[in-house]
């Protein structure tokens, strides 16, 4: 490449394809708190008993995985550039209200003609009474969620492949680990009792071994894939988190409100099958298709990150 082209690909936010530093630091920052995590995930389970709380030793090692992988981000903050990342993904909080308020209720949008589509098929929907109890028990949880996911899936992931691979991988790749983050859990709920030096592991194994039967986790990965490229084009499209941001607040409201709402029978192409509802169901993914098309028609084009990071 000549030193001008070069230039031109800097200045419109890509480097090098050889460079891959950010994605390559980011698998090491994985594995490291998935290692360190399972060894330490049996002394949290221990301290959890003897605080005279009963919870599953899978719940806990998911618990301790987060908190590890955040310490061990915060260590490798400057070569990642964590927090850069971050600022920038939520400047502009004021002129973006509008954008998060409107993925929320695009998502509920969503939402509601799947449950339009229930109440054709067949099953009995529940009054009003239950909806706004829904809102009310699960709205903190679902803004809490989508506020950390979007914080690491799209404003630190995705734009920092963008700076590896250029903007369609990293689209593409963030979207693919965003659904196997949400497949790998360990299917066995159980409870430790005592000191299980191997339970971390064990259960790390279980978890990763779920790949190993594609007939079962296949509908959840092609869902979470698709709902991971709905949140990203949406990052992508406005270099902001909080379209994202609403989206995920919104479906993750959906999907909770789901089993209080309905009852009887409700095919499996709309509802999906496993403990988390719509994501697995084809529904689900045509939504998530349309809302692909979408949202370039309400967001505009897709800026440069050039136009991202500039103050």
């Amino acid at each position: 490449m000549s030193l001008p082209a070069e230039n031109a690909a800097l200045s419109a936010g890509e480097r090098p394809r050889s460079s891959a530093g950010f994605t390559s630091g980011l698998s090491i920052a994985i594995g490291s708190a998935l290692v360190i995590a399972a060894a330490v995930a049996p002394i949290a389970a221990m301290g959890v008993a003897a605080a005279g709380f009963r919870y599953p030793f899978p719940r806990i090692f998911d618990r301790t995985v987060m908190v590890v992988l955040a310490s061990v981000l915060l260590l490798f903050a400057r070569r990642l550039e964590l927090l850069e990342s971050l600022r920038l993904g939520f400047r502009d909080i004021r002129a973006n209200v509008r954008r998060l308020a409107g993925g929320f209720a695009a998502a509920l949008a969503a939402v509601a003609i799947l449950f339009t589509l229930a109440g054709i098929a067949g099953a009995s929907l529940r009054g009003p009474g239950v909806f706004a109890y829904s809102a009310l028990r699960y709205l903190p949880a679902a803004i809490a969620i989508a506020v950390l996911e979007e914080s690491f899936f799209r404003a630190f992931v995705l734009a920092g492949m963008e700076r590896d691979f250029g903007t369609g991988i990293a689209f593409a790749a963030s979207s693919g680990l965003f659904a196997i983050v949400h497949v790998v859990r360990s299917p066995a709920r159980f409870y430790l009792a005592g000191f299980h030096p191997a339970a971390g592991a064990e259960t790390l194994l279980k978890s990763g071994a779920r790949l190993a039967h594609p007939a079962e986790v296949l509908p959840f990965l092609i869902g979470l894939f698709l709902l991971g490229l709905v949140l990203g084009q949406a990052f992508i499209l406005t270099r902001r988190v909080y379209c994202s941001i609403g989206l995920h607040a919104g479906f993750v409201l959906g999907a909770k409100t789901w089993a209080r709402a309905t009852s009887g029978a409700t095919p499996r192409w709309l509802a999906g099958t496993g403990p988390v509802p719509l994501i697995a169901a084809p529904a689900g993914w045509l939504l998530a298709a349309i809302l692909l098309m979408a949202l370039p028609l309400s967001l505009g084009a897709p800026r440069r990150r050039s136009e991202f990071q500039q103050p």
